[in-house]
């Protein structure tokens, strides 16, 4: 569809254009959109129906968008901006330069920029950024018809209408109701009656990750959000909480490669962004790859009176990194399921002193025949390097469960606690036990 799309720009048949894009789904042609130059995207923008171009706008990424805000007529982007539900509203305008902003906020009532402004001033990463003001708001004293009555009226400027939100005069927030509660009950059954008041709620300050568990945990559609006198500013919805586990998960991945996190693409970024943001860890484990030089040079006596044992080192390294990546990924990724817990630290570590004693044992066997046999070094070779294996297997095992958990309980990304990180203590710790190991087999034969 998109390459005929674009033959068909080339031939400039416009109304068959308009046409077409009537077929196809908003996020598609926002995916469409964001791959053509600014001339391109701003024609076929333009040939979007009222309706649906909000609703491509609200997809797209946040260079196209400033491209068409720059490009496109005030009264364009206030018709734009007017269709845009208020909390990707919201979201459009984080992005957006202060110049961008302030064209639209000129467009706006007092009311509207007052709100505007609050929902700005939010801490980034709190419910209060992710939330909207788009929700169904019941009254106690309604009857059942009388509130699906007001469902009816409101619905379609509504996020969602599937769990109605029950508040005092004062908009203090009382418990919700849901919509198969309400069709369900009586007609002249009152809210008051069918409440459940029983419900989970966040504060607006609350961080998106607690929040994303939350929704996880209890399988949410929607959630309040009220301030610090309970009362209701807005609800976070599912949609917005899949966005929020695809960023967090995002992050954790970048952590867990040693690179600073970022909000921008692969392919958006510069090449100087891409640089610093992997530089700063790549420098912090370059230095702290100084002990294991520092141990090297400790025993260099020994390396050249058995210089065979040099040619170990990267094995014993790279498996002990490998053994220490395996249970930091595990446990990491048991952390953000709310699996492993700190109360839990104990069971981990007898749980990985035991798999890593079976793992340690079978691949130190396996080294002792093949050094042994195979390569035809001797016996004192063979047990050096094997005994060195299974005791780096067990403690960058044990290591790749504890510190992960200790760093949650410190309130540090578990993720920093990643391979990159589990590797160089890893490699200081084999190469320590290594040479120890040698030295003591070697005066006592």
């Amino acid at each position: 569809m998109p390459e005929r799309i674009l033959q068909l720009l080339q031939e400039k048949k416009l109304p068959i254009i308009k046409k077409r894009l009537l077929e196809i789904q908003p996020f598609d042609i926002a995916e469409f959109l964001d791959q053509l130059n600014k001339k391109d995207s701003l024609l076929i923008f333009r040939l979007l129906p009222k309706n649906k171009a909000a609703k491509v706008f609200s997809y797209l990424s946040s260079d196209t968008q400033q491209n068409l805000s720059v490009s496109i007529s005030e009264h364009e982007l206030k018709a734009i901006i007017k269709d845009l539900d208020f909390d990707d509203m919201i979201d459009y305008l984080e992005e957006m330069p202060a110049n961008v902003v302030k064209k639209i906020l000129k467009n706006t009532n007092e009311v509207e920029r007052t709100l505007i402004n609050q929902f700005l001033n939010y801490p980034d990463n709190s419910a209060g950024s992710l939330m909207t003001i788009e929700y169904v708001n019941l009254k106690l004293d309604l009857t059942a018809a009388e509130a699906l009555d007001h469902i009816r009226t409101i619905a379609l400027s509504k996020e969602t209408i599937y769990t109605c939100f029950v508040t005092s005069s004062h908009k203090k927030m009382l418990g919700i109701v849901s919509l198969k509660d309400l069709i369900l009950a009586a007609p002249q059954q009152k809210v008051s009656k069918i409440i459940n008041r029983n419900y989970i709620g966040v504060n607006t300050h609350d961080d998106q990750e607690y929040i994303a568990d939350l929704f996880k945990k209890y399988d949410f559609f929607s959630m309040p959000v009220v301030d610090n006198e309970n009362r209701l500013v807005g609800i976070i919805t599912i949609d917005d909480v899949v966005d929020v586990i695809d960023q967090e998960n995002t992050e954790d991945f970048h952590k867990m490669a040693a690179i600073q996190p970022s909000d921008q693409g692969y392919l958006e970024a510069g090449v100087l962004g891409l640089a610093k943001k992997r530089i700063f860890w790549l420098l912090i484990l370059m230095f702290s790859a100084t002990f294991t030089g520092y141990i090297i040079r400790q025993y260099a006596d020994l390396l050249e009176s058995m210089v065979v044992l040099a040619a170990f080192i990267p094995m014993l390294m790279g498996t002990g990194g490998n053994a220490g990546a395996q249970s930091s990924s595990l446990v990491i990724r048991s952390l953000a399921l709310g699996e492993v817990k700190l109360k839990d630290l104990s069971k981990v570590v007898w749980r990985e002193l035991r798999v890593s004693f079976i793992v340690g044992l079978a691949l130190g066997g396996l080294n002792f025949l093949r050094i042994f046999y195979l390569e035809q070094n001797s016996v004192l070779i063979a047990a050096i390097v094997s005994l060195t294996l299974l005791i780096t297997i067990t403690s960058a095992k044990v290591m790749g469960g504890v510190l992960p958990i200790i760093a949650k309980s410190l309130g540090i990304d578990p993720a920093i606690m990643a391979n990159p990180l589990i590797s160089t203590i890893v490699d200081a710790i084999s190469l320590f036990t290594y040479f120890s190991i040698a030295t003591w087999l070697i005066n006592l034969v």
